[in-house]
């Protein structure tokens, strides 16, 4: 029996921590759903708690880490599975790395104020960074490098998840992907 598969895609959500980037995913994946297309969600917070018990997030551990989440994800693309990446993913260079793997791959930028991230902070990062129990925080105390060209920039304080993500699918048929 043959198997029929859709051609998949990825998207990429990158930004600071706390910038929105699994609201929007979360968006995305249900105005996906209400198309008929299932997408998977690979959240890096949650894949990082399978693959290492303590992470360190030193350069090294991030390097190993996105090589891993961008090998998934495209097997998972290869078996016809669109894939949300939900990943700060801090240097270009990890997101570069994706977009050679993944020939259908949509990179979006969630441009959002340090200062409106930090206030945000759902998960405590940056009161962790303040308190001293967290030293590699990217746009702190660890480097974050912004796509130089993404394919949909968001402004994460000004434009609602629904909005955001309607704009998202709109550059996916854009450029035929969906």
């Amino acid at each position: 029996m043959e198997r029929k598969t859709q051609a998949a895609f990825a998207v990429w959500i990158t930004g600071l921590p706390a910038s929105g980037k699994s609201t929007l995913a979360r968006a995305l994946k249900a105005q996906l759903a209400a198309r008929g297309v299932d997408a998977a969600v690979l959240e890096s917070d949650a894949l990082r708690l399978v693959v290492a018990d303590h992470p360190r997030y030193d350069e090294k551990e991030r390097d190993a880490f996105y090589r891993l989440m961008a090998y998934i994800g495209g097997v998972l693309i290869e078996h016809g599975v669109p894939v949300i990446f939900d990943a700060t993913a801090n240097l270009r260079v990890y997101r570069d790395r994706a977009r050679q793997q993944i020939p259908r791959f949509l990179e979006v930028y969630i441009d959002c104020p340090l200062e409106t991230c930090m206030t945000r902070d759902p998960k405590g990062i940056y009161r962790q960074a303040r308190e001293g129990n967290a030293s590699s925080v990217p746009g702190l105390q660890a480097a974050y490098e912004p796509p130089e060209t993404p394919d949909v920039v968001v402004h994460g304080s000004q434009e609602t998840p629904e909005a955001a993500a309607q704009r998202v699918i709109a550059k996916l048929a854009e450029k035929r992907y969906l």
